[in-house]
């Protein structure tokens, strides 16, 4: 089952049901995503079967999937990005054995095709592709082998940053907050089913496409996490319930061969010429830049759709 939300003017949009041809839809029985996740238990079964679609799909009208959250927890889940990362920026990381992950801004997540404003192209603007995770409501407490069942959609995620302030705000010790602006949700929420065994051990063995201004900038695959979206979400439950509709994501997917299958953000590339080159070769996006992300299974079908989009400055509207 996919799904996706409608722009109708409200915050939260009108949920939809895609038909297998993902061309057409038909309303859901419930308003919304997060509604459907509240109670996706009782609803689950009355979302598939769902089977006339007598709508055609614009594009242009979806919205993220689930256009804002309760949670937004971001793991950092592959250790070929982490390593490099840490010996570029001479960090040496305390072992705990335990994932890494923050929160981040979760009151709103731009949809696949909106333009994303950006105050200033001087802060880094960089692109993260990522695979996430949509659950129900998590206890207090949850083990990763239990945690697996609140695991109801899988999503497709661009983690925006903007690296000139990362820094600064990592030194601190106190966590991130101006470089993490709000995250892009490509179009399509879905059901672990729709992977079939590209869904395997909490892993999205997908390969992730990304294109920068038409060019392809990267085509990783999101089997090597060191820990699956199971033991992400037991990690982020470990001392507090997860409330249904929080959003995990994988942090940015990267293989150990990434000279050779490329990159899914701008800071890996940069981090790659340090150190073959000895400095970065690779500058940030700039105004008018778009990016493209797209998970393909197998068989080339993009089972949550495309992301899309241009990056504008931002305009403040006066009051």
């Amino acid at each position: 089952m996919r799904l996706a939300t409608l722009k109708d003017g409200s915050r939260d949009g009108q949920l939809i049901i895609l038909a297998p041809d993902g061309h057409h839809y038909a309303p859901a029985p419930v308003a919304t995503l997060q509604q459907a996740m509240e109670d996706w238990s009782d609803l689950a079964a009355s979302l598939a079967a769902v089977d006339g679609f007598p709508h055609a799909l614009d594009p242009a009208m979806l919205a993220a999937p689930l256009p804002r959250a309760w949670q937004w927890l971001d793991g950092s889940a592959f250790e070929s990005h982490g390593t490099l990362m840490d010996k570029v920026l001479g960090i040496t990381p305390e072992k705990t054995g335990r994932p890494l992950m923050y929160q981040g801004l979760s009151d709103r997540f731009h949809g696949p095709t909106d333009a994303v404003p950006m105050p200033d192209e001087a802060l880094g603007i960089d692109f993260e592709g990522e695979f996430g995770v949509i659950v129900d409501e998590v206890p207090m407490g949850t083990d990763a082998q239990d945690a697996m069942a609140h695991i109801r959609l899988i999503v497709q995620i661009n983690d925006w940053s903007l690296r000139m302030l990362a820094g600064p705000e990592m030194k601190t010790g106190f966590g991130w907050v101006q470089a993490k602006p709000a995250c892009s949700m490509a179009p399509f929420a879905v059901t672990p089913d729709e992977l079939g065994d590209q869904w395997r051990d909490g892993r999205v063995c997908l390969d992730l496409l990304v294109d920068w201004n038409g060019n392809r900038f990267g085509a990783a695959n999101g089997a090597p996490m060191a820990f699956g979206f199971h033991e992400l979400v037991a990690h982020a439950a470990r001392t507090r319930h997860l409330p249904a509709g929080t959003v995990i994501g994988s942090g940015t997917v990267s293989n150990a061969n990434f000279r050779e299958v490329g990159s899914s953000c701008i800071a890996e590339r940069r981090g790659i010429e340090i150190v073959d080159e000895g400095a970065p070769r690779t500058g940030f996006m700039r105004f008018g830049d778009r990016i493209r992300m797209e998970g393909q299974l197998a068989d080339g079908r993009a089972p949550f759709g495309i992301i899309d989009q241009q990056i504008i400055p931002y305009q403040r509207v006066s009051a």
